[in-house]
């Protein structure tokens, strides 16, 4: 399923096209043609970042002992399959986090160890780039989509007043393409899905502003200005003249705007991309949403696992649910309530086991990415050998909002950066951002220093 055509159209034609080119599907000829010499000689490295709010029960989640071998806790029994293809990492932490709301700061923090400012919204700032997002202003520049975010739950908006003042929307993002703007997720699986062989259905309108807009008109006669750029000057104007939804929502389709262009540009380059001969069955998914909890789930890290494959992109998000999720996992037997709500389960027992459930049901849902990418025989080895996959939350124990000792698993090879099958304990509150340093260097991305780093993390391969 590889976009590999014979023929490519302008730059200038596409930007001439740009209004109607966002509301067709993507065409063929705006991808060069793969030939021999330019598809890679090997698989390339990919990267996912898998997150999970709330928290789990440390009791039963962390392995006793101090050495690297390691018995499967209660919790991690789903992994018992692919035990060998795991790596406990314990003792990390995002110091920055520290004494401040339990949900809401964490998140954004979680792959960039920022200090997150108090905002109801209209001046957001993480105090970094998510490690996802610099992955993919680098080697997301050789695929169509630099970077891919996938979700089940709508982004919030409004103000927590109750939890200290911060802006929801905070909580439903982990990839941050700058330090004050989000990047989208994608939550319906038929748009996930086109998204890797076509641009989908027509531009969103957000309060009377779309692609029709008369400045965008004039780029017809252009073919060196973004159409973002176009528009951004009133886009702001607006921005100040509406309320602090319509301003998230307006950000959003900025930024859509922008990651169409970005894939256009990416298509138009020509880079090397690796191929897989074999195809790996994911079918289109219908329209809406599934009304099964876990088949959302699945098919979202299935398209998550095709766009690897096919090698559309390199770098993947997934949030399992926002801060706070009030989603209700009382299809588990035994469970009566929402994650959230049972993360607060003041050690009542009946409340921590319920809580438990809901945590390794969250085991198993890791377990099917590993298996699915295991299986998937790739070069010399497989898809998961060529992978780095990142499982973790921003709390341990969610009654506490304890942000000590993060649980954190790394599955893959990792073309060589992983060697897993292993625990590795580190010094008590080891910055989290030393693991992020640690996989920028070893991809070629020279940083000395990434968040609240204070080095690099060994013991890894």
């Amino acid at each position: 399923m590889n976009p590999i055509f014979r023929k490519r159209i302008s730059r200038r034609s596409i930007l001439r096209g740009a209004g109607a080119a966002l509301a067709l599907p993507f065409l063929d000829s705006m991808v060069p043609a793969l030939n021999a010499n330019e598809a890679l000689e090997k698989p390339p490295l990919r990267n996912a970042f898998l997150f999970m709010p709330n928290g789990v029960n440390p009791k039963n989640f962390t392995p006793p002992g101090d050495g690297e071998k390691f018995e499967l806790t209660p919790m991690l029994q789903p992994l018992v399959n692919v035990k060998d293809d795991i790596m406990l990492l314990e003792n990390l932490w995002n110091e920055q986090t520290s004494g401040r709301n339990g949900h809401w700061p964490k998140v954004p923090a979680f792959l960039s160890g920022g200090f997150v400012v108090r905002t109801s919204g209209r001046d957001m700032d993480t105090g970094g780039v998510s490690v996802d997002q610099l992955l993919a202003s680098t080697i997301g520049q050789g695929t169509p989509l630099p970077s891919f975010e996938l979700g089940v739950d709508e982004a919030y908006t409004g103000v927590d007043n109750i939890g200290g003042g911060f802006t929801r929307i905070y909580g439903s993002h982990i990839a941050w393409r700058d330090p004050h703007t989000p990047v989208p997720k994608e939550i319906i699986p038929q748009l996930a899905f086109d998204r890797l062989f076509r641009t989908g259905p027509a531009a969103p309108v957000v309060s009377g502003f779309s692609t029709a807009h008369p400045a965008v008109a004039k780029s017809l006669a252009r073919d060196d200005i973004s159409v973002l750029d176009l528009v951004l000057e009133d886009a702001h104007a607006m921005r100040n003249r509406v309320g602090m939804n319509d301003r998230a929502k307006i950000d959003e389709y900025l930024e859509s705007v922008r990651a169409v262009e970005r894939r256009i540009e990416n298509s138009l380059k020509p880079q090397k991309r690796w191929i897989n001969e074999s195809g790996y069955d994911v079918k289109r998914p219908g329209a809406g949403i599934p009304d099964k909890h876990i088949e959302h789930v699945q098919l979202m890290l299935d398209i998550m696992i095709l766009a690897f494959w096919t090698d559309t992109t390199r770098v993947g998000t997934f949030m399992f649910g926002n801060a706070q999720t009030g989603r209700n996992f009382s299809f588990i037997d035994g469970v009566n309530g929402s994650f959230h709500g049972l993360s607060h389960h003041r050690n009542e027992e009946d409340k921590l086991i319920q809580y438990e459930k809901i945590g390794t049901w969250h085991m198993a849902q890791l377990a099917y990415v590993i298996e699915k990418m295991r299986s998937l025989k790739e070069a010399d080895g497989t898809l998961l050998d060529h992978s780095l996959v990142m499982f973790g939350s921003t709390l341990k124990d969610g009654n506490k909002h304890d942000n000590h000792d993060l649980p954190i698993i790394m599955a893959g090879r990792g073309n060589g950066i992983l060697t897993p099958g292993r625990r590795v304990r580190y010094k008590k509150d080891t910055p989290l951002c030393n693991l992020y340093l640690t996989l920028l260097q070893k991809q070629g991305i020279e940083r000395k220093t990434f968040g609240d780093s204070n080095g690099t993390l060994d013991r890894l391969a």
